[in-house]
């Protein structure tokens, strides 16, 4: 069986990580100048999807009762691929942002995310949100939301010393095999590397 290689057509570089934050900050401010509710979650679902790698069916089916945000800011993902339970943490800034997220929604909903209609957001919802402030972001069409994912693996596996177990157990990988996918796009950086000297 021939395994799947990261490309750079599946993940966002630093720049339009950059980029895409600017979009739902100010998409943000102004729901909140409006007292609008939409901009805040929509600047929520993509920061959660930057900052914790989950999938989009993990972010649909989060509950508020999964978050814990005292001391050490973690999630737990009960329905994740294979039916597998994990408890996935994030960063302090991160939380800081649920929380304000939390504070601002003014939804009975036991989801986290919700829509109008719905006491719970669908995966095409999500996706929608997410093409939405990246087609504002002048982001190229040919990402989904699921690229966060891979940035997320990516930026966390350069900033764990190259932890294959440690992307393995935040992504919820049934096998590091499926985690090695990573190596690739540091065989690209000390490529690049290389050549510079």
């Amino acid at each position: 069986m021939k395994q799947w290689v990261i490309t750079t057509e599946k993940y966002l570089d630093t720049a339009e990580i950059l980029a895409l934050r600017k979009t739902i900050e100010k998409a943000k401010l102004y729901a909140q100048s409006r007292g609008r509710q939409r901009g805040v979650r929509d600047h929520a679902i993509i920061e959660l999807a930057l900052g914790t790698g989950l999938r989009v069916s993990e972010i649909s089916d989060l509950k508020v009762e999964d978050l814990h945000l005292r001391r050490e800011a973690s999630l737990i993902v009960r329905s994740g691929k294979g039916g597998k339970m994990r408890e996935v943490r994030f960063s302090s800034r991160l939380k800081d942002i649920i929380k304000g997220y939390l504070d601002y929604r003014d939804s009975p909903s036991e989801y986290l995310f919700y829509t109008g209609h719905s006491d719970k957001m669908s995966v095409s919802a999500l996706q929608q949100v997410f093409k939405k402030y990246a087609r504002e972001a002048a982001l190229s069409e040919k990402y989904s939301i699921h690229a966060c994912r891979h940035s997320y693996a990516i930026l966390l596996f350069a900033a764990s010393g190259y932890n294959l177990k440690l992307v393995q157990h935040q992504l919820g990988h049934a096998s590091i095999t499926t985690s090695s996918v990573y190596l690739s796009v540091q065989n690209e950086e000390l490529n690049a590397a290389v050549e510079k000297l």
